[in-house]
């Protein structure tokens, strides 16, 4: 069960950040109407929020998930593969102080984004990204490893279809994984139900099991009627100015 979440208000110039994509420029005050749902979904699913102000310095950092791992039994954090963003961690250190006392730290040369790591119970998916490096994923593997869990890497630099590992896996709990079309017959999967998404919902892989509700992204039909048909309970929001810079409902929050 989670208790809480940071989440970090977007900046004004959050359209100056990185992105892949070609869906065209973010619509600042949609972006502040649906980071405000998102927001209010978490509320609604439990959970005390710790909002933090818009940091200008880094136009990205509103997708907070990449700056640490957050675990039962410590925190780390990271160090993102943009070189834009290297200052993120540095920034929320002293928020994620305030509710961990064991916080590790990846260093250089490795480099890792939380979008890459995906919790399933006490075991770790880690992905070796473009952001994500073997070195990084080393490091992480160690600080889990003392933390008491265990870990796999899966490699997807070749995918040009996703940027981090989570973009394109979740786990949405009773042993249940939502994996596109493109990753689902990886051999590591092979213990779980798997629900499969459909090259036309890949977005939708990106979903979030929060207590009792998955988060799911609007306007992905067939995914929000299989995990009805499963018996999970999908919470829809709008996720579009988010998904025009590559962002996911896993990118937007820290969850612990």
């Amino acid at each position: 069960m989670f208790r809480n979440a940071i989440v970090r208000l977007p900046g004004i110039n959050f359209a100056e950040g990185l992105t892949t994509g070609a869906l065209g420029v973010p619509r600042y005050e949609e972006v502040v109407k649906q980071h405000a749902g998102y927001c209010e979904a978490l509320r609604e699913c439990g959970l005390a929020i710790t909002p933090l102000k818009a940091d200008l310095r880094f136009p990205d950092s509103t997708f907070v998930e990449d700056t640490a791992i957050l675990t039962e039994r410590g925190a780390i954090l990271t160090r993102p593969g943009a070189p834009s963003r290297e200052g993120e961690t540095v920034a929320i250190r002293e928020t994620i102080s305030r509710f961990f006392q064991d916080i590790f730290q990846i260093e250089g040369p490795g480099t890792l984004d939380g979008g890459d790591i995906c919790e399933v119970g006490e075991h770790f998916f880690i992905g070796v990204s473009q952001r994500t490096n073997e070195e990084g994923a080393r490091q992480l593997g160690d600080y889990l490893r003392w933390l008491g869990y265990t870990s796999s890497v899966i490699d997807i630099r070749a995918m040009r279809s996703i940027l981090h590992l989570k973009s394109g896996i979740s786990y949405i709990g009773d042993n249940t994984m939502v994996v596109m079309e493109e990753m689902a017959g990886n051999d590591l999967f092979g213990g779980y139900e798997r629900i499969r998404v459909t090259p036309a919902e890949s977005y939708a892989a990106n979903c979030v099991r929060v207590n009792d509700r998955v988060l799911l992204a609007k306007g992905y039909p067939v995914l929000q009627e299989e995990l009805v048909t499963r018996q999970f309970d999908p919470l829809v929001l709008d996720m579009s100015e988010f998904q025009k810079m590559d962002g996911g409902l896993s990118c937007l929050s820290l969850r612990f």
